[in-house]
């Protein structure tokens, strides 16, 4: 009790109402898919968590973009998530140490947490020439992914890098860069995007605190809460362009078309995401409703696949 006191009262000091609060933890959850009565447990989680699992978050090929989604990410805050959702043993972008330092903090919770923490990655794994186009600390992405991911309980994948091999991945690819699970071959929960939402990889945080378990994901191992649908078949433009009466207000199918962004390259029917539901910038927008086509970032080769962009497929 004591404990939630705290957290609502530093929340209060920032700024931010319960009642606000509450009504992030209410579209978080349905965000999951889960029912209302699953509020209360979801507020919860946030303001009383009953475990912080032990978390090593792995940097590869990638610019640290999906590290700054998360970062960005309103409620919680990243100190709440970070320092109370979350034990992040090692994370080179927030951690303090440096060098060798740094290095003994890795091994050190590997062999603390062993088989028990959870494996972030972002960016994807270069394979050729023994894994040399990527180093840290003298050993190579492929060595060191190796190393730490098998013995995880569990690795998400967060990012289109650390899924499908993202950007780095792209033709002629000297490197060989894959994903995380085609370049060791290991199983993980794939966050998508370029970057992605920080809502989903926050909710599937929180369906492991709450049930115990990562989230059912679909062939592709995208969670099914957030990549269940496509990105045309949620966007507003399409309810706008399917309206008889949007259609006789432009005069021809054709002029109500130039409302929706197919025409011009939206990769929107071939995405599947949640990004017209969740948006960005703590929900003021997304790419689509800004006026910029779906580029398909949370597909695999997505770079290779769709372009040329701005052209219908």
């Amino acid at each position: 009790m004591e404990q939630e006191k705290a957290f609502y009262q530093r929340l209060a000091e920032k700024g931010v109402s319960r009642r606000d609060f509450m009504k992030y933890c209410t579209f978080l959850t349905a965000t999951m898919g889960l029912s209302s009565s699953f509020v209360p447990k979801v507020a919860e989680v946030f303001a009383a968590p009953q475990q912080r699992p032990a978390v090593i978050w792995l940097h590869f090929g990638e610019c640290t973009g999906c590290s700054e989604s998360v970062l960005r990410s309103q409620y919680p805050y990243v100190d709440e998530l970070v320092l109370e959702i979350l034990s992040v043993e090692y994370h080179e972008t927030i951690m303090a140490a440096a060098g060798q330092q740094a290095e003994d903090q890795l091994h050190m919770a590997m062999k603390k947490y062993q088989g028990k923490y959870i494996c972030v990655v972002e960016g994807s794994i270069p394979t050729k020439f023994d894994g040399g186009y990527g180093k840290i600390a003298g050993r190579t992405f492929l060595e060191i992914a190796k190393e730490v991911v098998p013995n995880a309980l569990a690795t998400i994948a967060i990012g289109a890098c650390a899924c499908y091999g993202g950007v780095p991945a792209a033709k002629p690819n000297p490197g060989g860069y894959k994903g995380v699970s085609d370049a060791i071959g290991v199983q993980t929960v794939n966050i998508p995007g370029c970057p992605p939402n920080p809502v989903n990889f926050v909710g599937s945080v929180v369906n492991y605190l709450l049930l115990g378990k990562l989230p059912a994901v679909d062939d592709l191992g995208r969670p099914l809460f957030a990549y269940g649908k496509t990105i045309h078949d949620q966007c507003p433009r399409r309810a706008h362009f399917e309206n008889d009466e949007f259609v006789e207000e432009f005069g021809s199918e054709e002029a109500a078309m130039g409302y929706c962004l197919y025409k011009v390259g939206c990769r929107g029917p071939e995405t599947y995401n949640n990004c017209p539901i969740v948006k960005f910038n703590d929900g003021t927008s997304w790419p689509v409703e800004a006026g910029h086509p779906c580029l398909g970032c949370s597909e695999p080769n997505f770079w290779d696949r769709f372009t040329p962009f701005y052209e219908e497929l």
